[in-house]
């Protein structure tokens, strides 16, 4: 299965809608929406004003590569990568939680 199919189809199983073709699409649940972008066919960085939220989908050869461009890139919008290996997958990297201040 292609990289994208199995994107696709992680993002399906966990309850968002998924909208758009092509390595990019958008995954939608409730008032969260999430630009996932396929590593494999897409080498380029997202600009920030494509969304708050991104989600990166790579395989495991992939993944160290991506999250040093995308920590020295220093983007202006949360982002996780989720390693896929096979028909499995694994968060490798997931946004900071919500900032506390007393």
């Amino acid at each position: 299965m292609r990289l994208v199919e199995q994107a696709r189809s992680i993002f399906a199983d966990l309850g968002y809608t998924v909208e758009g073709d092509g390595p990019e699409f958008r995954a939608e649940r409730a008032w969260k929406v999430v630009h996932v972008n396929t590593v494999l066919e897409n080498r380029t960085l997202p600009s920030s004003s494509s969304g708050q939220f991104h989600c990166f989908v790579a395989q495991p050869d992939d993944a160290d590569d991506l999250e040093t461009r995308l920590k020295s890139a220093d983007p202006n919008y949360e982002w996780a990568i989720i390693v896929v290996d096979g028909e499995e997958y694994q968060v490798e990297r997931a946004p900071p939680g919500p900032r506390v201040s007393a």
